[in-house]
């Protein structure tokens, strides 16, 4: 189990990295077979720690920035990345990584603006640590994060470890387009990242 999630969270980091910097990510490779006699990790391995399951995170509210938008569920891509959202006014979560509320890091991804106009996160860059965020779950309940941090980072240079780094305790990460344009790449050349741990 420990293996897959290794799995899960270096695949998710690469996915991310690659929409978010244009590149193509490297495929994830599965281990060798193993021999007959030795029965998988997920077989003969039992965590000794259980986790509690949330329900779906459905809306996403940063009072401080007065947003409060639907969150749409975001897979892969067909090329192996991960899928951005398909509206420039609502956020999306990674569905296939933890949920808000559960351990480790939860991934939202929305567009800064576009042709049209501005976009979900169009001031995410402006939210100072201590700063509240609210999660709806489909269950009706909620959780709350408080901002920890606020990063401007180049593209090139993505803090992986930093976004992804498995945690015992639930986290949230908010992240979008940054800094200046490239008009040659119609892309933004930075990220901006907000870290947050559950309030």
């Amino acid at each position: 189990m420990a293996a897959y999630r290794t799995l899960v969270v270096v695949g998710l980091a690469l996915g991310l990295l690659t929409v978010l910097s244009g590149a193509q990510a490297p495929a994830v490779v599965a281990s060798a077979s193993r021999p007959a006699a030795v029965p998988p990790p997920e077989v003969s391995f039992q965590s000794a720690r259980d986790y509690d399951a949330v329900a779906k995170p459905v809306r996403l509210r940063i009072p401080a920035l007065k947003v409060s938008t639907s969150l749409e569920p975001l897979g892969l891509a067909t090329d192996g990345t991960i899928a951005v959202p398909t509206r420039t006014d609502v956020a999306g979560w990674y569905a296939d990584g933890p949920r808000p509320g559960q351990a480790g890091p939860a991934v939202v991804l929305g567009h800064v603006d576009s042709r049209e106009g501005p976009g979900v996160f169009i001031d995410l860059v402006t939210l100072k640590p201590g700063a509240l965020i609210k999660v709806d779950r489909a269950d009706r309940t909620s959780v709350t994060f408080r901002v920890t941090g606020v990063r401007r980072v180049p593209k090139t240079k993505f803090p992986t470890d930093l976004v992804y780094a498995p945690t015992l305790d639930p986290a949230l990460r908010l992240v979008t387009c940054g800094g200046g344009f490239d008009t040659t790449r119609r892309s933004y050349r930075d990220n901006v990242i907000v870290f947050a741990d559950r309030a």
